[in-house]
């Protein structure tokens, strides 16, 4: 079986208690922010261009790492192993929500509501880990 192995980076950014989602209408799916790293680039640096093109949202910090997992995706030929870098993120005083991509609308929701609308389950588990990071690092 032929195989495609990538790596990608996004976050989990938080802004006055909420998480920023993005619904893509066209592809029926509710997804957190991220994409491909690009050569010469860190997964930090890809995770805040990711968000800032995609839902086009500026001024956030990375807080810390929320880990790396492998994701695998057996719906495309070749079959596509993908190793994700994901970052807590906050808002910043620089905050700015300008114009997303046309394929997705920016939305923000409370941590349960963003469980419960993500379409991935691996993508939920960052919620549960951002989640988790925020109330460890509060206590």
């Amino acid at each position: 079986m032929k195989q495609k192995k990538y790596q990608a980076a996004g976050g989990v950014v938080i802004h006055r208690g909420k998480i920023l989602i993005l619904d893509r209408p066209t592809r029926n799916e509710i997804r957190l922010p991220k994409g491909h790293i690009d050569p010469g680039e860190t997964a930090q640096q890809t995770a805040l261009r990711e968000i800032q093109e995609e839902s086009g949202i500026s001024g956030i910090d990375i807080i810390c790492s929320l880990g790396t997992q492998i994701v695998e995706i057996h719906n495309f030929k070749p079959h596509l192993i993908r190793t994700e870098h994901f970052y807590l993120m906050k808002s910043n005083q620089n905050f700015h929500e300008g114009k997303p991509e046309e394929q997705f609308v920016p939305m923000w929701l409370s941590p349960d509501e963003a469980i419960k609308k993500l379409t991935f389950e691996n993508e939920k588990e960052w919620v549960r880990r951002a989640i988790e990071m925020l109330n460890q690092k509060d206590g």
